[in-house]
Formats: structure tokens, C-alpha cells, sequence
């Protein structure tokens, strides 16, 4: 998936999330099955695991490789990349602690929605100044896929909110 590709799917899924949250009354908003987060909570989780990939993305190239280093193999493709984040959650695989959400109240939604549409427009911004081929050559630390390229991460940003969307459909039919 080139750049503009990957900025283009970006802003639709985090829309696509926001507006499936925007439309939650405070019952919904708020409901979450026992053990499960609720949208709010979801909404939280993904501001969370944003905020650091806007800071990397901000960062001067030379203090990404030197800080995480470069890659030593290609960059899987959206698929494999979507395959291996549900192999790793079907071992049991969960957000560590400074990924997970406290309580989210209804009051608090549109302080989220604003955050987190900051972060992806800052994200699809910063994604101007690198290059297909430095998509490629840097990586970042992932907690649950380790060491994976930059373009691999914003795979993973993009499918992510598809992933969050999807359970709290999942768990609203229960109500």
C-alpha cells in the first residue's frame, strides 16, 4: 500500500470509528460487557496507542534509527501484517497497562473525539515528510508485534480502529 494509500485509510477508519461513537447514546457509550471496555474505554485505548506513533512520526529520522534502529527485512503487506496481530491476540495477547483505559464517562466524548481526530491528522501529516522507501527502512517498538516497520505500523494503526469499532458493535448487541 503506497503513502497516500495509507493516509487515505487512515482518516476513513478513524472517521468510520469516530462517527460509530458520536452516534452512542450515554447508555451505550458507557455499557461494557464484564471484563470488556467499554466504547469510551475503546475510544481512550486507541488516543493512547496514537499518541506515541504522532510523537515517533515527529521525530528526526536519524533519532528513529538510533533509537530503534532499521530494518534487516521487507515490510509484510496489510494482510499479513492484520494475520499476525490475531495470531498474537489468540495466544492471549492484551494491552499492557499503559495502553488500557481507565473509566470513560459520557461527559468526556467530545474531548476524546477531538484528541484522537488531532492525533490521526498529525499523523497523516507528519507521513508527508517520510519517504515510500523510509516507510520501509525504520522501525518501531510495537508491545505486541515487537520490532515492526513504519509502514507496517501504520498498517496496524489503520486496521486497529476497525478491530475497536468491530467489538463495540460486538458487545452493543448484547444490550
Amino acid at each position: 500500500m503506497e503513502k497516500d494509500q495509507i493516509k487515505n485509510r487512515l482518516g476513513t477508519a478513524y472517521s468510520n470509528f469516530i462517527n460509530s461513537c458520536n452516534s452512542l447514546t450515554k447508555d451505550e457509550f458507557e455499557y461494557a460487557p464484564e471484563g470488556k471496555w467499554s466504547a469510551g474505554q475503546q475510544m481512550e485505548h486507541l488516543i493512547k496507542s496514537t499518541s506515541p506513533l504522532n510523537q515517533a512520526m515527529g521525530l528526526p529520522k536519524f533519532l528513529v534509527k538510533f533509537k530503534f534502529g532499521k530494518a534487516n527485512r521487507s515490510s509484510k503487506t496489510f494482510d499479513q501484517l492484520v494475520e499476525r496481530y490475531k495470531e498474537k491476540l489468540s495466544l492471549g495477547g492484551v494491552a499492557s497497562a499503559a495502553f488500557s483505559p481507565q473509566k470513560v464517562d459520557f461527559n468526556k466524548k467530545a474531548k476524546l473525539i477531538s484528541q484522537l481526530q488531532s492525533n490521526i491528522e498529525s499523523i497523516n501529516q507528519k507521513l508527508d515528510k517520510w519517504t515510500e522507501a523510509q516507510l520501509d527502512e525504520f522501525i518501531l517498538p510495537h508491545p505486541l508485534l515487537g520490532k515492526i516497520t513504519v509502514r507496517e505500523m501504520m498498517y496496524f494503526t489503520i486496521h486497529h480502529a476497525d478491530h475497536h469499532r468491530n467489538l463495540i458493535k460486538i458487545y452493543l448487541k448484547g444490550v
